[in-house]
């Protein structure tokens, strides 16, 4: 009667409870669709097309010898690098754990006492070894849901270390660009400040002719210290640059050798792929499903809960009194109906943790659908930053050769006598903004390239 009353109760609560089984499946109201915009800004055909530019590998798209040697080096010493790979190998761990939990568990305990009596004359010694085995049967889903929570977290782990890749491999192209870029600019201001240099001595000449004022020659020297000083400022930021590139490489401030921004030769053509396709291209948004799919089952584990957990138990041992395996069939059926009952006294503890799995459930929905979110918006953004840079370069070119032989011809016209000294401080002036300005601009449109990838999910394999 015992029998026929469990196997009807197993057979109910199995009935009602198909869902703690159920695979994770991707909520139908996350929104996929039109993740970003404008993709024929940059190619006509990027919008329907299944390519992309985060598949290409970054050693194409990075080309400088140097900074293809830097980049590998900081994916072997970054410190987070290094810290997302143990953390995939914590992961594994716990998936092993998880795993190991359908076995059966053993535990061996032996016994032995000494005897005397006869006032030590005689010694009885007797011996008693149980072995005793447990096995959880896993018929709601106790085992099975942690164990798929482990394997999914293993996953969110191995796609954090590749948004960490990703993230280390922009970091370190886009600060090494900077360096280039600094390089140049400090270039073009010694080049601008030794022109100054010979324009001052030249009103100092002059000006012992007669031929121009004491107010010339100050304003000469004002523009030229103000250069000079600017030097300062551009060294500065060179070593402050240089020390965070050391940073990211995991080594002590140093000198960083590199190449000219001139030499740089980035990809100019983009496909950016379907927008379905960030969700197979992001790391960091395939993690935060698979946050999300952890928390799924977590709470399919927390519905588990109310249900029995059936554990099979025997013990049997070896003893020098019978010398037989000794078995305790009784045992078996008392493990187990106090199993079916033992959920019965947790009843309000178990509402409230299925309540806080429910709540972490939508809080890793919601942080699921903010990453997709964040992800076609940082699409939009370095599309639009490589459309506008591409756009203001141009205006910039013409800006800069304009400004070059306005700095030409009133120097020209000054030694003439038909230009002022301010006119030609002026044009020097405007020469030199133009140049930093093309500096910037060159720098912004690698920099657009670079979040473009990074936006992608290039360089994560």
């Amino acid at each position: 009667m015992k029998g026929k009353i469990i196997t009807l109760m197993c057979a109910t609560a199995l009935l009602s409870s198909c869902h703690i089984y159920k695979a994770y499946d991707r909520p139908e109201d996350i929104t996929t669709d039109g993740l970003y915009r404008d993709t024929a800004l940059v190619n006509p055909t990027a919008a329907n097309d299944t390519a992309n530019f985060g598949n290409v590998p970054w050693r194409e798209v990075f080309t400088d010898p140097q900074l293809q040697a830097y980049i590998e080096q900081a994916l072997t010493n970054n410190a987070d690098q290094r810290t997302a790979l143990l953390n995939v190998e914590s992961a594994k761990a716990s998936l092993m754990s998880a795993r190991l939990a359908y076995l059966p568990q053993l535990a061996l305990s032996p016994q032995g006492t000494l005897t005397n009596w006869n006032k030590g004359e005689v010694t009885a010694a007797t011996y008693n070894v149980p072995v005793s085995a447990s096995w959880q049967i896993d018929l709601f889903g106790q085992i099975l849901n942690p164990k798929r929570a482990a394997q999914v977290s293993l996953k969110q782990a191995k796609f954090n270390q590749q948004a960490v890749q990703t993230q280390l491999i922009a970091s370190t192209a886009n600060i090494y660009y900077t360096l280039l870029m600094l390089d140049r600019q400090l270039q073009i201001t010694e080049n601008t400040a030794d022109v100054l240099k010979d324009y001052v001595e030249t009103m100092e000449a002059m000006y012992e002719f007669g031929n121009v004022n004491s107010a010339a020659i100050e304003q000469s020297r004002s523009a030229y210290a103000q250069v000079v000083a600017s030097l300062s400022d551009l060294r500065q930021s060179l070593t402050e640059t240089e020390n965070a590139f050391c940073l990211i490489l995991n080594e002590p401030a140093h000198a960083i050798e590199r190449g000219t921004l001139e030499a740089q030769v980035l990809p100019s053509e983009f496909s950016v792929g379907v927008p379905l396709q960030l969700l197979s291209n992001r790391p960091d948004v395939k993690a935060a499903e698979m946050a999300l799919a952890a928390c799924y089952y977590n709470t399919n584990s927390a519905r588990a809960a109310f249900y029995p957990q059936i554990t099979l138990t025997g013990t049997a041992g070896w003893t020098n009194n019978s010398g037989a395996g000794i078995v305790n069939p009784g045992k078996l059926l008392a493990n187990l109906i106090g199993s079916l009952t033992q959920p019965l006294f947790y009843r309000g503890a178990n509402i409230a943790r299925l309540r806080q799995a429910k709540a972490q459930e939508e809080q890793a929905k919601i942080g699921f659908q903010t990453a997709l979110l964040n992800a076609g918006n940082e699409v939009s953004n370095a599309l639009a930053l490589y459309q506008n840079t591409e756009a203001k370069v141009k205006s910039r070119t013409i800006q800069v050769n304009s400004a070059r032989k306005a700095a030409e011809d009133t120097k020209e016209l000054f030694n003439l006598g038909t230009s002022t000294y301010l006119e030609v401080l002026t044009a020097q002036q405007s020469y030199l903004s133009a140049q930093l300005s093309e500096v910037t601009d060159t720098f912004d449109q690698m920099q657009a390239v670079i979040n473009l990838y990074q936006a992608l999910g290039g360089g994560r394999e």
